[in-house]
C-alpha cells in the first residue's frame, strides 16, 4: 500500500492524472485510475491536477497530532526552503508556533546540508564513479531506481539532508525522540518509509499541513514572540534550497563553460538530462538534479502566490539575514560514535510486458488507425506517438477512450445516432400526443377547456380527477403547451408502473454506490424536468414515504439524491391525477392531508364518456383519422349503424376504451369503410335497440344508469329465447307461442317488438333426388 491512494468513490476517470504522470504509473481501472505504487517516484503531480481531490495521500495530520500527544518531548525540523514558504513570518515566530504546538525543540534542517558537505566532497574531488547523481532529492532517486536502472550506480551514496539531520537529532537526543520533519517536498513522505533510511524521523509534514494544524489550534505566530531555534547552527548550507544552491552549499567552485558540473530542475529538465546520462550523451563530473521546478521551493506550499523567483529571493535574503535568527546556545558535543551518513541503492526496475507487432495493430484499429496516416501522434492521451499509447493499453496504463481524435469521432457516430433516434422518437410521440386538442363539442368538455385556458398560463398546480381512460394525460399535455414554460420539457411519470425505491430514484435521482446497481450519479426526472412540467399520473398510489419527499420538493424547490447529501433547487410546475378519492384517503391515513391541500390547488375534473356522449361521433372521426396515419391505411369513413351502436354502448372504459375499439375496427375492415361487423359482438346487439338521438342526453342518461343496463341485458335474453321458440316450431308461431306459455297475441307483439317474423324460421323442404331406381 502506497501513500497515494485513490478514493474510488471521486474518481471522475478525467484521466488527467495519466496524462500527466511522468513516468506513466497510474493503471487505468474500469471505474478509476489507480497509481502503481512499484512505478510510482512520489513527484506528486497526480495530487495537484486532480480536480475532484480523487487522488489523496496518507493522513500525516492526525498522525502529528498523536506524536504531540505523547509527551515525549517531539523535536520538529524545519526544511531548507521555509522562509521561500511563510515569508510574512520571521524564522522566531515559526519556531514560537511549533512550541505552541507542543514540540519541545525545533532544529533547521539546513544544518543536515552541512552534515554531508564533507561526503559529497569526497566524492566530487574522487571523481571515480563516473558521472555522480545527487541524492538529496527523494523523487530523482526513486526515477533513476524504478526506471533507469543503469544509473543507479552513479547515484551518490549520501542520505539527504533530511535523513541526516534526523539521524543526528537522534543521535543526541535519543533513538526515541519523536522527530517531525516540515518541508515542502511531498516525496519526503515517502523516503521516510524507504528500507535504507528507516527510522532516522518519524514523519513528515508540508507546509501547508502545518499551516492547518495553526488554524485548527487557533493559533496565529505573527502574533507571538520570537522563539530560538535548537542545534547546529547553519551557514551556506540555508542556499541548498535553491537551484544552484548545493554548488554553494558544498563548496563546488563552478563556472559557466565548466561542463564538469550541472545542475537543473523543473520536470523536464531534470528528464531530459536524466535520458541523456542513461544515453551516456554527456559525461559531467557531477550534477544536481531537483525535480521541483526551480529546486526545493517548487513544492507545494502555504502560500502559491510567490512565483519560484521571489521565492528565490526570499532564500537568498534569509542567507543574508542569517546571524539576525536567535539560536540556544550551542550544545555540548555527543561523545558517542555518529551515525554514518551513507546510503545504498538498489535496482527496483519491473519490465512491463512489451506487445507484439499483431497487438499493436489491433489495438490501434480499435481506435480507427489502419494506416500510417490515421496515426496522428496528436500527443492528447499523455503518449508522444500513438504506437506507444497502443503499447500503454496493452500494459494496462491507459484505455483507448484516452485518444482524443478516436473519442471526437465516436462522439460525432453517436450523435448521428441518437439525432436519428431524437427523430424517431418524436415521429412516434408525434403520432400519440402530437395532436394536444381536447376533441368535443359538448357542455363538459367547454367547461374542462375554459379551466385549461386559465390555469395553462399560471405557475399553479393543478390536479386532474378522472375515470380511467377519460384524457388526464391529454389535458396535462394541453396545460403545459397553454403555459409560458411550452418549450421547456414536459416530463411524464406514471407512479403506479414503478416500486418505492425505484420510483424515488427515478423522481430525484441517485449518487453512485447509495443502493446494489447504483454504478453511477444519476439525475432525477424533477432535474430533467427544470424549468418545464413534470406530470405524475395516479398519484394517490404513491406511499407515505414519496408523498413526504414530494411535499418538501413543493415546500422548498429543493430535491434531494438518494444517498446525497446536498439539495438541488429546482424550478418545476407539477401537474398530478389520479382517479382515486383523495378525501377518502385522508380521512382513511393512505394519503398525508397536507399533500393533498398542496395538490388541490386547481382541480379539473374529466367527465366520462358516457357523460359527454353527444361529442363520440366527432371523436370517432378524430380516431379514425389518426388510425388511418399510424396503419398507413386509407380509412374513408364509418358507416351510420356502427354509430348508432357506439352511441348505445355504456363506454365503462371511457375514452381509450373508443380508441382501441376503432383502431381494431380499422385494423379489420376490408373495405376501408369501418362497418358495424368490424366492432365488437356486443354493438351488433346493441344496433337492434331503439336508436337515441345524438342530442337526446336525458334518454342516454338513463340508459347508462343500473336500471337501463338491467333492461338492456334483459331484451337481448328475451329475444334469443323468442328465437329458440321460433326454432323449435320451424317458424310455426302459435306452436311458438304455446310452448312459450304466451298468448299468441302477446307473442306477436314481443316479436314484432324485436323485429323478427316467423317466416325467417321455417324449415325448407329437402329438393326431390333425381337420381333413378
Amino acid at each position: 500500500m502506497g501513500p497515494i491512494q485513490t478514493a474510488k468513490d471521486r474518481c471522475r476517470k478525467c484521466y488527467s492524472c495519466v496524462r500527466n504522470c511522468p513516468v506513466k504509473a497510474i493503471k487505468v481501472k474500469e471505474h478509476w485510475a489507480e497509481v502503481i505504487h512499484d512505478r510510482c517516484i512520489g513527484c506528486g503531480i497526480c495530487l495537484k491536477v486532480c480536480s475532484q481531490k480523487a487522488k489523496q495521500i496518507a493522513d500525516c495530520i492526525t498522525q502529528t497530532l498523536r506524536i504531540l500527544e505523547n509527551g515525549k518531548s517531539p523535536v520538529a525540523i524545519l526544511g531548507c526552503s521555509y522562509p521561500a514558504f511563510f515569508s510574512e513570518l520571521r524564522p522566531g515566530q515559526l519556531v514560537a508556533g511549533l512550541q505552541k504546538l507542543g514540540f519541545a525543540d525545533i532544529f533547521e534542517g539546513t544544518a543536515g546540508v552541512e552534515l554531508i558537505a564533507g561526503q559529497y566532497q569526497q566524492l566530487i574531488e574522487s571523481g571515480g564513479r563516473g558521472p555522480l547523481i545527487s541524492s538529496h532529492c527523494p523523487t530523482i532517486v526513486d526515477l533513476i531506481e524504478r526506471h533507469y536502472p543503469q544509473l543507479v550506480r552513479h547515484l551518490m551514496p549520501v542520505v539527504s539532508p533530511m535523513v541526516a539531520i534526523g539521524r543526528y537529532i537522534k543521535h543526541t537526543r535519543g533513538a526515541q525522540t519523536p522527530v517531525v520533519y516540515i518541508s515542502s517536498c511531498i516525496a519526503g513522505k515517502f523516503e521516510v518509509s524507504a528500507e535504507e533510511v528507516a527510522g532516522a524521523v518519524d514523519m513528515v509534514l508540508t507546509y501547508r499541513e502545518l499551516s492547518q494544524i495553526f488554524r485548527d489550534r487557533g493559533l496565529d505566530p505573527a502574533r507571538m514572540k520570537d522563539a530560538p531555534f535548537s542545534g547546529r547552527k547553519p551557514d551556506r548550507g540555508r542556499l541548498f534550497p535553491i537551484s544552484g544552491g548545493p554548488f554553494q552549499a558544498f563548496d563546488v567552485h563552478n563556472d559557466f563553460l565548466n561542463t564538469d558540473f550541472v545542475s537543473t530542475g523543473g520536470e523536464q529538465g531534470a528528464l531530459e538530462l536524466i535520458r541523456d546520462l542513461a544515453a551516456q550523451r554527456i559525461t559531467p563530473k557531477w550534477v544536481d538534479i531537483r525535480f521541483c521546478e526551480g529546486g526545493c521551493i517548487g513544492g507545494p506550499g502555504k502560500n502559491n502566490r510567490l512565483t519560484n523567483f521571489s521565492k528565490r529571493s526570499l532564500i537568498i535574503d534569509a542567507f543574508h539575514q542569517r546571524r539576525e535568527i536567535p539560536y540556544l546556545p550551542e550544545e555540548k558535543e555527543c561523545t558517542a560514535p555518529f551515525p554514518s551518513l551513507l546510503r545504498s541503492f538498489t535496482n527496483k526496475f519491473e519490465r512491463l510486458e512489451n506487445p507484439s507487432g499483431e497487438s499493436i495493430r489491433a489495438i490501434l484499429q480499435a481506435t480507427n488507425k489502419f494506416i500510417q496516416e490515421d496515426e496522428l501522434d496528436c500527443g492528447a492521451c499523455g503518449y508522444p506517438t500513438c504506437r506507444e499509447h497502443a503499447a500503454a493499453v496493452y500494459q494496462g496504463l491507459a484505455d483507448n477512450q484516452m485518444c482524443l481524435p478516436f473519442s471526437i469521432k465516436r462522439l460525432e457516430e453517436d450523435r448521428v445516432i441518437l439525432t436519428q433516434k431524437y427523430e424517431l422518437a418524436q415521429r412516434a410521440l408525434a403520432q400519440e400526443f402530437g395532436d394536444s386538442a381536447i376533441i368535443g363539442q359538448d357542455p363538459r368538455t367547454g367547461d374542462v377547456l375554459k379551466l385549461i385556458r386559465q390555469v395553462g398560463p399560471t405557475p399553479t398546480t393543478v390536479l386532474i380527477r378522472g375515470e380511467s381512460g377519460t384524457g388526464k394525460e391529454l389535458t396535462a399535455r394541453a396545460i403545459h403547451q397553454h403555459s409560458n414554460r411550452a418549450d421547456k420539457p414536459l416530463v411524464t411519470v406514471n407512479c403506479t408502473t414503478l416500486t418505492d425505491s425505484l420510483l424515488e430514484s427515478e423522481l430525484f435521482g441517485h449518487k453512485r454506490g447509495s443502493f446494489t446497481g447504483a454504478i453511477a450519479d444519476k439525475k432525477g426526472l424533477f432535474e430533467a424536468a427544470n424549468g418545464g412540467t413534470i406530470f405524475l399520473d395516479e398519484i394517490g398510489d404513491i406511499t407515505p414515504k414519496l408523498q413526504a419527499e414530494l411535499l418538501r420538493v413543493l415546500d422548498s424547490g429543493e430535491i434531494k439524491p438518494v444517498g446525497g447529501n446536498r439539495p438541488t433547487e429546482v424550478d418545476v410546475r407539477l401537474i398530478a391525477a389520479t382517479n382515486r378519492n383523495l378525501e377518502e384517503g385522508v380521512e382513511e391515513g393512505w394519503f398525508r392531508e397536507d399533500l393533498f391541500y398542496r395538490l388541490n390547488v386547481f382541480t379539473i375534473t374529466m367527465p366520462p364518456l358516457r357523460n359527454r356522449i353527444d361529442s363520440l361521433p366527432q371523436l370517432v372521426h378524430h380516431f379514425l383519422a389518426s388510425a388511418s396515419k399510424r396503419l398507413n391505411k386509407p380509412i374513408r369513413g364509418i358507416e351510420d349503424r356502427a354509430i348508432a351502436a357506439l352511441l348505445r354502448y355504456h363506454w365503462p372504459g371511457n375514452i381509450r376504451e373508443l380508441q382501441n375499439i376503432i383502431e381494431r375496427a380499422s385494423v379489420l375492415t376490408q373495405d376501408n369503410i369501418v362497418r358495424l361487423e368490424n366492432l365488437p359482438t356486443v354493438f351488433s346487439e346493441l344496433s337492434l335497440e331503439e336508436p337515441v338521438a345524438a342530442g337526446d342526453s336525458a334518454k342516454r342518461q338513463e340508459r347508462g344508469s343500473l336500471r337501463g343496463q338491467r333492461e338492456k341485458h334483459l331484451r337481448i335474453v328475451e329475444k334469443n329465447l323468442l328465437k329458440k321458440y321460433l326454432e323449435d316450431a320451424g317458424g310455426n308461431v302459435s306452436k311458438a307461442a304455446r310452448t312459450a306459455s304466451i298468448p299468441r297475441r302477446t307473442f306477436y307483439r314481443m316479436l314484432e317488438r324485436h323485429g323478427l317474423k316467423g317466416s325467417a324460421f321455417k324449415k325448407t323442404a329437402s329438393p326431390p333426388s333425381n337420381s333413378g331406381p
